[in-house]
């Protein structure tokens, strides 16, 4: 037999459980104490910066895995810092340090007047004995000067890196891997590579391919018997 007295009150919301009221949420957000949905907000906290690392890999704001934005890799990139001058290095040298190279009408000149100088010695010293219309004669003169220039040469280089035609020119002769003076076997090497060849064959034709060798020569601009001996020639002006 029910006890339920259906004059009594009622109780609130007609009796009936209510499913559909829930209590209000500041902000329209999760119910209070609810943890956050991880797949439709961003993590709290302030944003990270522009370019950053993302949370799931790549960048925000940027192109995936730390890229360049362009394509680029890094690797293709220029190192920082100023570039360097002249034939890459600060001073316009091969080595830092170093002078920029001679030009080529200076070394032109001074092997000229090296030459001129050699050879008046040596029709000095061969005209007391042979005539220099005789073929022996100028031909005497000219093995005279090659002996003495390959002399000349091999001892001026091997003490300062000048001589007398690359002094009066304001050019010298240094060593590609430090701009020292010329050790005694690089200036000897040296010497021996311009004349010898000389000698044994058409003199003209080697001096000109030797010449033109050092004309195409990047960056140094070494004559073959620079290649040689592991030397350039700077300007000391």
């Amino acid at each position: 037999m029910s006890t339920h007295d259906p004059s009594g009150p009622e109780p609130e919301g007609g009796g009936k459980p209510s499913f559909d009221k829930q209590p209000p949420q500041s902000g329209g957000g999760t119910p209070e104490g609810a943890p956050p949905d991880p797949y439709g907000s961003p993590p709290p906290g302030p944003p990270p910066p522009a370019g950053g690392p993302g949370a799931y890999g790549g960048t925000y704001g940027g192109a995936p895995g730390g890229q360049d934005p362009y394509g680029r890799s890094p690797y293709d990139q220029p190192p920082p810092g100023p570039g360097p001058a002249g034939y890459g290095t600060p001073g316009g040298g091969p080595v830092p340090g170093m002078p920029p190279l001679g030009s080529w009408p200076n070394r032109i000149l001074a092997r000229l007047i090296d030459y001129l100088l050699v050879q008046a010695v040596a029709i000095v010293v061969v005209l007391p004995f042979a005539s220099l219309s005789d073929r022996s004669g100028s031909a005497g003169a000219f093995w005279l000067a090659c002996g003495l220039y390959l002399v000349y040469e091999g001892v001026m280089l091997g003490r300062d890196g000048q001589t007398l035609g690359k002094k009066a020119m304001k050019v010298r002769v240094a060593m590609l891997v430090d701009g020292n003076s010329p050790t005694q076997s690089a200036a000897w090497t040296r010497a021996a590579v311009f004349i010898l060849p000389a000698v044994l064959c058409c003199a003209g034709l080697w001096w000109l391919i030797d010449g033109l060798f050092g004309v195409f020569d990047k960056p140094y601009r070494q004559c073959i018997h620079d290649k040689a001996a592991k030397t350039v020639v700077v300007s000391t002006a």
